[in-house]
């Protein structure tokens, strides 16, 4: 089971997310989210990051342009698209040495065009609005689930992460506000608790 901690802005919770065993930490670069944060301030968060911890930003409909300038500053080794960016943009970040995670709604996966592979390197099925920490109907899922290893996120917390693994299956999970105190307020006690209850059947 793949675990990614985002949203992450401290020091201490990027260093809770590792040492409890996250394989992914996560920054958000979108504009008017509570947990955007600036390239400068993730490069120095992620300076003694191991190497085989992944560091990826997040992005929501923003030029291609942006995502690398701002990706390429942070020195993230990941990128992910959220919105509803081309293909091309996966190609232009994989030419520059990104990895790419594309993300899609359930909704959208229902309706067939989240099942559009754009070239990324993970897929990542959300609730319709993005960091909400709101669930989703899982019952396209559940009927048609993808043909490939595929990351859930969406109202995920420390007491449901088991058991939505345990019915849908995915081959990861990725966590925002289901590990906050407040929205964009990263509580290192559930974040310990949630890759905790994650990973109990690794």
């Amino acid at each position: 089971m793949w675990v990614k901690v985002c949203g992450l802005g401290t020091t201490e919770t990027v260093h809770a997310a590792i040492d409890v065993g996250a394989d992914a930490i996560g920054f958000v670069f979108a504009p008017r989210s509570p947990r955007t944060i600036d390239p400068a301030t993730v490069r120095g968060l992620i300076a003694d990051v191991p190497a085989d911890v992944e560091t990826v930003g997040v992005f929501r409909n923003q030029p291609i342009a942006e995502v690398i300038a701002m990706a390429t500053a942070a020195g993230v080794g990941w990128v992910q698209l959220h919105g509803d960016e081309p293909p091309s943009d996966h190609d232009r970040l994989h030419d520059l040495g990104f990895s790419t995670i594309r993300a899609t709604s359930a909704a959208r996966y229902a309706a067939d065009e989240g099942r559009l592979e754009f070239g990324e390197d993970r897929l990542l099925i959300d609730a319709p609005v993005p960091g909400a920490g709101e669930t989703f109907d899982a019952s396209s899922l559940i009927a048609d689930p993808p043909h490939r290893d595929w990351v859930l996120a969406g109202g995920l917390r420390p007491d449901n992460v088991a058991g939505l693994i345990a019915q849908l299956g995915p081959a990861g999970v990725d966590v925002s506000s289901g590990v906050e105190s407040a929205p964009g307020v990263k509580s290192v006690d559930l974040i310990r608790a949630f890759v905790e209850a994650a990973t109990s059947g690794r």
